[in-house]
């Protein structure tokens, strides 16, 4: 027997039915606990709204779930969280809650554009399997990457409120340090999944300019945060790659991906090297390191979405490297990977580009 819900579901089912059903699971459920908010408190109430969203979600277009998302977030701030009737939050710590909640709630949105386009593409049922499988790999990444910095930030900020008094000012320091560390890492899982969004959806178009890709390359070596991996990033400027037309945005984040992988998946005081040059009007960018590198046998899945080496051990959603090969080439550049005989990752990147070759004089 073949349970289906999504678009095939509400086919049947009007727009305005959908945003009435929609908001009346919103509506239940806000009743239902605020009768027993007393008894179960309003961080299990979260959970409840969050679950009337998700299931509407599975059910409806995205414009009522979007609705949805929104309402019961201003719901469970202005009924639920206190001080109660008003939408303003006492706390740090409901207010890290309040934005959680409606961050989570917020993909589930985006999951089900996600959702609608697969099953819109399902011509089969060997399709049907892989989308099946695709998903369910994704939600597994998500359920581990997005509640551990959740729990992290939560952690931290019960600790500093419950012993603020007893706590050193280094203490509290490394936990806002960890607060912001693992902000910064589910800023990134969702700046992954926007990306890949907009590659799937074929909405990415390349912008030009005149950039200097010795400044990309800095900005993308800070972004990574490389000083607390205990890994080694070396970088000698190229005046050849001063100024190049490419599009910055893209650029930066496909170095980004590639420098952020290296630290994943080196060990402590691994090198990476990055090296950029331009040959025959090609932007030509390497970046090694000198870990264990790629099994042989799985080097041509490593570009696949969701793709995770079995024994890896860190986090990851598995989007990384297959957003790096999606803006490469909509920059009409190719990517190769090979494993270096000495030792590593080496990663080869080729974009056609302009170059400027004037020069401007100091004291001109």
């Amino acid at each position: 027997m073949q349970i289906k819900v999504g678009p095939v579901f509400n086919r049947n089912i009007s727009t305005t039915k959908q945003y009435v059903i929609s908001i009346s699971l919103i509506g239940i459920a806000s009743i239902v606990s605020y009768i027993f908010h007393d008894y179960i408190g309003y961080r299990a109430v979260a959970l409840i709204l969050l679950l009337a969203v998700s299931l509407s979600a599975m059910l409806f277009d995205i414009l009522p779930v979007l609705i949805c998302a929104v309402l019961s977030a201003l719901i469970l701030n202005f009924f639920f969280i206190p001080p109660l009737y008003t939408f303003k939050i006492a706390s740090a710590e409901d207010v890290l809650m309040f934005l959680m909640y409606l961050l989570i709630a917020m993909i589930n949105a985006v999951l089900t554009i996600k959702i609608r386009q697969f099953e819109d593409k399902k011509r089969s049922e060997e399709e049907k399997e892989k989308t099946i499988a695709l998903y369910n790999t994704l939600l597994n990444s998500l359920s581990h990457e997005l509640r551990t910095p959740i729990s992290t930030i939560i952690g931290a900020v019960d600790t500093i409120v419950d012993n603020e008094e007893k706590l050193s000012k280094e203490s509290i320091r490394e936990l806002y340090a960890e607060i912001g560390t693992a902000g910064n890492r589910l800023n990134g899982q969702v700046e992954n999944l926007l990306n890949m969004s907009r590659l799937d959806a074929g909405m990415l178009k390349p912008t030009f300019d005149w950039f200097d890709i010795n400044e990309l390359v800095f900005n993308a070596v800070k972004e990574s945060n490389y000083p607390a991996t205990e890994r080694y990033v070396i970088f000698e400027p190229n005046d050849d790659v001063s100024l190049l037309y490419m599009d910055g945005g893209l650029l930066e984040i496909i170095l980004y991906n590639l420098i952020h992988n290296a630290m994943q998946h080196t060990p402590p005081k691994s090198n990476v090297l990055i090296d950029c040059n331009y040959i025959n009007e090609k932007l030509i960018i390497d970046i090694s390191d000198n870990g264990k590198g790629f099994p042989k046998e799985e080097i041509d899945f490593v570009f696949n979405k969701f793709y995770k080496l079995d024994a890896t051990a860190t986090g990851g959603t598995g989007l990384g490297l297959s957003i790096v090969k999606g803006f490469t080439e909509a920059l009409n550049g190719k990517i190769t990977l090979e494993n270096k005989k000495t030792g590593g990752a080496h990663f080869h990147i080729e974009i056609p580009s302009k170059t400027s070759n004037i020069q401007i004089a100091e004291d001109e």
